[in-house]
């Protein structure tokens, strides 16, 4: 059994009612950083030896199908690699902003084209494992190699090792192993603030809050999730407003997370042009890549435990 004491350890308090001045670049308010979750080729399927087809985030619900194919299922993720990931690449490049790929590394492989588009638009690559699956299921063994074959993809295609790293389903290792990899400043597994900041457990590893309720996962959940465009337009700029309007004395970061296979279909990408249009209309937002979120930070915060020095190369 595992060890509850083992980190990562549990924090309840924060910043508290002190939060820091992110002092983010032009004096903006609001830091908005958009991830594009790249997974489709990614997910559960026999094909990459998984036992059971995939069940999660599509429009098709479905019970697993145990050592065979979910042929729904699989055209549900075929129409956000196929389709979807040019109209979010669009949207994104009419109005001359940049997001970040959070890029499962086996979907990848399958859509070279695709992934290549978004390189070539200056999005930024965040590992986000190297299949879509639940991490605490494999040996350390198992996860430190997919942490290094990710870390490989990244520097072959861009010519840099990732800063960044979101497993989605960490495991207890996933944390020792980011560290012990020594090329990541950061990882997004964490749910817990609206600002970055410094682990507890790992001196000068720094924590860029990620989201599941700024995210369009919510049309791919039974229960309680968005059904129309406008509910996800609504929650997204609810929670633009608020925050910056609290941007005002003490700036914040938003994340937004996207999927091509949902929000790419025909009747929610109308959602997202109405998001970015909003966001636009105001001055004081830095739209930012999820890299350079987290530098800056690094930069403007660095971490007391360690000696000063930029984290910047």
């Amino acid at each position: 059994m595992a060890d509850p004491n083992a980190p990562p350890s549990r924090e309840y308090i924060g910043y508290a009612d002190k939060p820091p001045q992110a002092n983010w670049p032009g004096g903006a308010r609001i830091a908005v950083n958009f991830c594009i979750n790249y997974e489709e080729g990614g997910e559960r399927s026999i094909f990459e030896g998984d036992a059971q087809s995939e069940t999660r985030i599509s429009d098709v619900n479905v019970e697993p199908r145990v050592g065979g194919r979910e042929l729904n299922i699989e055209h549900s993720y075929e129409y956000g690699s196929r389709v979807g990931y040019w109209r979010l690449l669009r949207a994104f490049a009419d109005r001359g902003l940049k997001a970040t790929v959070n890029l499962v590394g086996r979907a990848g492989e399958h859509n070279p084209v695709a992934l290549q588009a978004m390189i070539d638009a200056g999005f930024d690559l965040h590992p986000h494992g190297w299949r879509w699956i639940d991490y605490a299921t494999l040996s350390k063994d198992e996860e430190r190699d997919m942490i290094a074959r990710s870390i490989k993809q990244i520097r072959d295609l861009t010519g840099r090792a990732p800063v960044g790293y979101y497993a989605g389903l960490p495991s207890l290792n996933t944390l020792d192993l980011v560290v012990e990899a020594g090329n990541f400043l950061y990882t997004s597994d964490v749910y817990n603030d609206d600002l970055p900041y410094w682990s507890p457990d790992y001196p000068g590893l720094l924590m860029v809050p990620y989201s599941l309720d700024t995210n369009d996962s919510r049309f791919g959940r039974a229960e309680g999730g968005y059904q129309i465009a406008d509910e996800f337009v609504a929650y997204i700029r609810d929670s633009f407003d608020q925050l910056y309007a609290e941007g005002a004395d003490h700036p914040k970061m938003l994340t937004v997370g996207l999927h091509a296979r949902l929000i790419g279909r025909p009747g929610r990408i109308v959602a997202l042009h109405r998001i970015l249009d909003h966001m636009m209309a105001r001055d004081q937002v830095w739209f930012c890549r999820r890299d350079d979120l987290a530098r800056h930070w690094a930069d403007e915060h660095p971490d007391p435990r360690l000696s000063a020095g930029s984290v910047t190369e």
